[in-house]
């Protein structure tokens, strides 16, 4: 097996960065530099998601992990190797949320792949991360402005 790992501190609650990486997953674009995502049912462990990254082909990828504001994985089957996503979400005392991104990739041939293929995919996690963080952020100066 081959992991990677970007960890990062949000200014914002659980609740809130939850909801933007439910937005992102469901299909909204957090900025120009996101991937596609088109949910394929409900926001929930088994449905199906076509991802498209940025100037690549579109794969498959099924949730197979989701506690609302705790931890989203999704896992792609890709030739001999899998890739595992997940997003896990820990509260900070400061009302901020620290968020890890994983990526494992395993398989027959995932310790001669993964050297790899794995960095080419995580050179992005601190950008999204940061596109996933603005996007918690506005979301909660939108409910903040409309009192929900």
């Amino acid at each position: 097996m081959w992991t990677t790992e970007y960890s990062a501190v949000a200014d914002v609650s659980p609740e809130a960065v939850w909801a933007a990486l439910r937005d992102l997953h469901s299909g909204v674009k957090l900025s120009d530099n996101s991937d596609t995502f088109e949910l394929h049912g409900p926001f929930a462990v088994g449905t199906e998601i076509s991802v498209t990254p940025q100037g690549q082909d579109t794969f498959k990828s099924k949730i197979i992990e989701l506690v609302e504001a705790e931890v989203y994985a999704d896992q792609t089957a890709f030739g001999e190797v899998t890739l595992l996503f997940r997003h896990t979400l820990a509260p900070l005392g400061d009302g901020g949320t620290k968020v890890t991104h994983r990526l494992e990739i395993d398989g027959p041939r995932a310790d001669e792949v993964g050297p790899g293929l794995g960095p080419q995919i995580s050179e992005d996690f601190p950008a999204a991360m940061e596109d996933l963080f603005a996007a918690a952020r506005l979301r909660n100066v939108t409910q903040a402005v409309s009192g929900s």
